[in-house]
């Protein structure tokens, strides 16, 4: 059987640094959210300025650029949703992504020159929907997270060439229907579903008793724990040849709030593994170990190959904890050379001179090498470097290039942070 055309691989970016690092380190394409009307409110979010640099900077390299605009809107929302479009007008990002209707049909209204792409939030899982949407003017639709391999085959056969299905591969599972969660909204007042959630699937619960309050009982399933909304993480780089075989068209990691680390990780790790599989399959199953190991230098929360191959089961739970397994930690990017042939970063973690550490190289090369000297911006000789976002210059005996990422290994530490600057 032949290959079908190799599928887009898509990334994340918080900001306009990670959107850099995503198209260097194997992005086909990044998505991303403004200021206003995405689902990561908590995210840094790019400003209009960056915006622009951002698509720039992607279509440097025949790389493209979507904004999310994927809320479930109000009526207190639909005219900022028509002022924001007609920004998105002159900013001209390669498509939108939307899951209200309301929403859609202004997109249509403001720029209907615009690639319109279908959120998973608006719970795609039958062909027929897919077919509404293609009527409705869209190029693309997200499946929901909770279709397997045979059901995305099975839409495939039956709607256009030319519509194309996007389906999340790698990244956090949500307990709810494809994103649609009101526990944030009734726990704290922040909706999910209007980019505001503050994540209580992965908080510990307890029950009480109506006639005993204040006597906490703790929930148990399977005597394993209490976490019982926490899912781990998807991750399907063991599965690419069925993965493309469905017929899906575009390849998307989820984490619009990770470190340009976790980006930077992931995008190479699948970039290879897809481009392997189009050189063969052998190429591929070869490589695997690899894959495996690179993908567990993320920071992540176990993995799952999701709804892929068949309903979930309480395997795809995590009972014991809220942690994330941290293995690697992230020290910064090299920003080109100072005049003493010094390599430039903003440091992100505390290292010492004497520390041997890992580049690692958007060519997929991971490189050990010796920190043989800090300074600050002025020169001044540093031990070590303390100060968390601060400017240094660093020297490691060899010659590196802009883009090539340093990090640490952690031995036998398990990150106990939730944070979403962690992650």
């Amino acid at each position: 059987m032949s290959k079908r055309e190799k599928p887009e691989l898509l990334i994340p970016a918080s900001n306009l640094e990670v959107l850099k690092v995503a198209i260097n380190y194997g992005a086909d394409a990044v998505y991303i959210g403004g200021e206003m009307f995405g689902l990561r409110a908590k995210a840094k979010n790019f400003s209009k300025e960056d915006m622009i640099a951002g698509i720039q900077y992607a279509h440097q390299f025949g790389k493209k650029v979507y904004v999310t605009a994927n809320i479930t809107a109000h009526n207190r929302d639909l005219e900022g949703v028509a002022e924001y479009f007609e920004e998105m007008k002159e900013i001209k990002p390669d498509a939108l992504i939307i899951s209200d209707p309301g929403v859609f049909d202004i997109a249509r209204e403001v720029i209907p020159e615009m690639e319109l792409h279908i959120s998973t939030q608006a719970n795609s899982v039958n062909y027929r929907t897919y077919l509404f949407w293609k009527r409705m003017g869209a190029q693309r639709v997200v499946s929901a997270r909770e279709l397997s391999l045979h059901e995305i085959a099975e839409i495939r056969k039956n709607i256009p060439d030319d519509l194309e299905i996007e389906t999340f591969v790698h990244g956090a599972m949500c307990m709810s229907y494809s994103g649609r969660c009101l526990l944030s909204n009734y726990f704290t007042g922040r909706d999910a579903n209007l980019g505001a959630c503050t994540h209580p699937c992965r908080w510990k619960y307890h029950i009480v008793e109506e006639t005993r309050p204040g006597e906490y009982m703790p929930i148990f399933e399977n005597d394993r724990g209490t976490y019982i909304f926490n899912s781990k993480d998807l991750c399907m780089i063991e599965h690419i040849p069925e993965i493309i075989e469905a017929g899906i068209d575009s390849l998307k990691v989820e984490g619009r709030m990770k470190t340009a680390l976790y980006v930077a990780t992931v995008a190479r790790t699948y970039r290879k593994a897809i481009d392997d599989y189009y050189i063969s399959e052998e190429t591929y199953r070869k490589n695997i170990p690899y894959y495996k190991e690179e993908i567990a230098k993320c920071t992540y929360r176990q993995y799952t190959t999701g709804f892929f191959f068949g309903p979930t089961t309480s395997e795809t739970q995590i009972y014991d904890s809220n942690t994330y397994v941290k293995e690697y930690t992230y020290l910064g990017i090299i920003q080109g050379k100072n005049e003493a042939g010094m390599y430039g970063l903003e440091q992100r973690n505390k290292f010492c001179v004497g520390d041997t550490i890992e580049i690692m190289k958007p060519n997929g090369e991971n490189i050990m090498a010796t920190v043989k000297r800090i300074t600050d911006e002025e020169g001044t000789d540093m031990d070590s470097c303390p100060h968390p976002k601060q400017q240094i210059y660093v020297d490691f005996g060899m010659e590196l290039e802009n883009f090539d990422i340093l990090r640490r290994k952690e031995e036998g530490v398990s990150s106990e942070c939730n944070c979403s600057s962690c992650q």
